[in-house]
């Protein structure tokens, strides 16, 4: 897990330090960059978070056979498969790390060897020989990569900052801004500049730097056309997700420094738990994040499943201080508008484990694999109300919106829309439009065709929408850099592509069947803790921000958010804002996650914004 760079623009070697010093959080163990080809015209650099293999000689850049060079983020689970694979057929290695192996791999296979990896990366090689690089985005983008390409010069990082950084040819996205205000986090494979882009997830690249021609295809994705089913029973399906996971989870526990697991009590990170005190005979160490605040305490429970598992559990007491001073310096590490707020005590979780371990397991992704999250159950009972006709539900809307309640305008407001796939998509962004200034179609996304497939059923589309989308765009993203701010490695075994693949071959009922969500899921974990544990209603992970924003914080929005302030951020009108801001603090309207946007967005236009012109 670390920070990568590369360019093959000639800066000087104090920019290049300057650079690799602004993402030095994600790998603070060794700073190290290199010169190679021809006229050194190729710059390769490296912040390193050792993980495997601890010795200098796995410091990267990394050189094999003197004509392959190597930057890479991340883990490759299965290297040691694969390695001995290679010696097999020949192949010498002088180190213990997958950083050789993703090497070798490429030797042998060509651009292929992406295909054998089962990981978390982004890489990219300098193959010196053929003056080419070779670069890769692991299949479902946990780990990011940014690039710049002109048509004649080529950078690339893990932060954007980074490219950012002495790039004068760069403009602010018009498009970038008004897409993030729909959705709350800028969709790949923009960002937030017009001239630097997202390596879509999945997908590798190369660049000639004979020609400077770049070169992008799609290596991976899911099962689109649902041509890959399981046949089998549903006992016989229990068995299968028990053994893969078991693997997923085991493969990733292996590291030469210390290794927990962030534990919540609910059922994703708890099957995880489970799974590694069988995988491992050392006693686990776990994690939750204890909040005094009623209504957002969950430490109870993730106490009950550890004392079960009986692991070495802490607690990290929650300082709303500390997340309030993150708030004001959240865009340092997510480098573009990102607008979750369940980043900040993603953060404080990420900051305090990193105390006693460098990599945690997580129990990302159940939800989009499994359909566990509440909003899935929502569109259940949604559909039942689509079968009713539209002009009926217009009139019966009409009705709604006479209510003094927000919650019933905003049913009201859903009523309207003409089916389950405009409804679902106006819940992931926003239900008004109205205060966004923009001629934008927020919805002309490639992703948008997994939700509007005609062969499958609503929660297949939905869940292959999800994992496409807001699994990639948003909580991939927080979670790297919530843990990489604090040189913290996520591993989350529910991202394994087999566990995804398979989850994606099962039919609906496996996974969700009249009210039990994530029905496999619970199945598996409930041969290792008890169901009784778990039998209460699912929370997310989230702070007290709608009550900060009229307490605590209250003087901060309006002065950041003043009516003055509001006219200089764009794609927005600020006299709606400006009334949204008065309905959150007489508390007839709750617009928290408006103003949180609006909030990240200004914090980025302040710190990172000046002098470009948007476009």
């Amino acid at each position: 897990m670390c920070g990568i760079y590369g360019s093959t623009i000639a800066y000087n070697n104090a920019q290049i330090k300057e650079k690799l010093e602004r993402s030095k959080f994600r790998g603070p163990d060794k700073l190290k960059f290199e010169h190679f080809g021809k006229d050194n015209h190729v710059i390769f650099g490296h912040n390193r978070l050792a993980i495997i293999d601890l010795d200098e000689r796995s410091n990267q850049p990394f050189t094999y056979r003197e004509t392959i060079h190597l930057v890479f983020n991340g883990e490759i689970y299965n290297f040691m498969d694969i390695k001995n694979t290679l010696t097999e057929k020949g192949y010498k290695f002088n180190t213990t790390s997958d950083t050789e192996v993703i090497c070798a791999a490429y030797l042998e296979y060509g651009e292929d060897c992406v295909n054998h990896f089962n990981g978390m990366f982004a890489f990219v090689i300098f193959d010196q020989t053929k003056n080419t690089f070779f670069g890769a985005r692991d299949r479902l983008g946990q780990k990011p990569f940014y690039y710049y390409q002109n048509g004649k010069d080529f950078e690339f990082a893990s932060q954007l900052s980074v490219v950012q950084l002495y790039n004068e040819n760069l403009s602010i996205s018009k498009k970038a801004i008004s897409l993030y205000l729909a959705w709350g986090v800028i969709p790949d494979p923009y960002s937030i500049f017009n001239e630097i882009k997202k390596l879509p997830a999945g997908h590798s690249f190369t660049f000639d730097l004979n020609t400077n021609k770049f070169k992008e295809k799609a290596y991976w994705d899911i099962d689109y056309q649902g041509k890959k089913q399981f046949k089998g029973s549903f006992d016989e399906a229990v068995n299968i997700l028990d053994t893969t996971l078991k693997d997923a989870v085991k493969i990733r526990l292996f590291a030469d420094v210390p290794v927990g697991i962030f534990l919540s009590g609910g059922v994703d990170s708890s099957v995880i738990a489970a799974l590694a005190t069988k995988s491992t005979n050392s006693k686990v160490k776990t994690f939750s994040v204890k909040f005094n605040e009623k209504g957002f305490d969950e430490s109870v429970y993730a106490q009950q499943v550890a004392d079960h598992l009986e692991t070495d559990h802490h607690v990290i007491e929650c300082n709303y201080e500390e997340g309030k001073e993150l708030i004001k310096n959240f865009c340092h590490f997510y480098d573009e508008p990102f607008s979750d707020s369940s980043a900040i005590p993603s953060m404080l979780l990420a900051k305090h484990t990193r105390e006693k371990v460098t990599v945690a397991l997580s129990g990302d992704a159940g939800d989009e694999s499994f359909i566990g999250y509440h909003r899935y159950e929502w569109i259940k009972k949604g559909q039942k109300i689509n079968m009713l006709p539209l002009f009926f539900r217009k009139i019966c809307a009409s009705i709604l919106r006479l209510s003094s309640n927000y919650r019933m305008k905003i049913i009201a407001k859903a009523m309207t829309y003409k089916n389950t796939n405009d409804v679902y998509l106006a819940s992931m962004t926003n239900l008004d439009f109205t205060w966004i200034d923009s001629q934008t179609d927020f919805y002309d996304l490639e992703e948008v065709k997994y939700l509007k497939h005609k062969k499958k059923n609503i929660f297949e589309r939905i869940t292959d929408f999800d994992l496409k989308s807001y699994l990639i765009w948003d909580i991939n993203t927080k979670v790297d850099r919530a843990t990489m701010a604090f040189s913290l490695e996520a591993r989350a075994p529910l991202l394994d592509y087999r566990v995804v693949e398979f989850a994606r071959s099962l039919p609906t009922s496996f996974k969700f069947k009249g009210k039990n969500q994530k029905r496999i899921l619970k199945e598996v974990l409930y041969q290792y803790v008890p169901k009784h544990i778990f039998d209460r209603p699912k929370s997310g992970f989230s702070m007290p921000f709608s009550e900060w924003f009229k307490t605590d914080l209250k003087s901060y929005v309006l002065e950041e958010l003043s009516d003055e302030n509001l006219k200089e951020i764009p794609c927005i009108h600020p006299e709606i804002i400006s009334g949204y801001i008065k309905q959150h603090m007489d508390g007839s309207w709750n617009r928290f996650s408006i103003i949180w946007q609006i909030l990240v967005l200004k914090q980025w236009l302040d710190n990172n914004g000046k002098g470009y012109p948007i476009k």
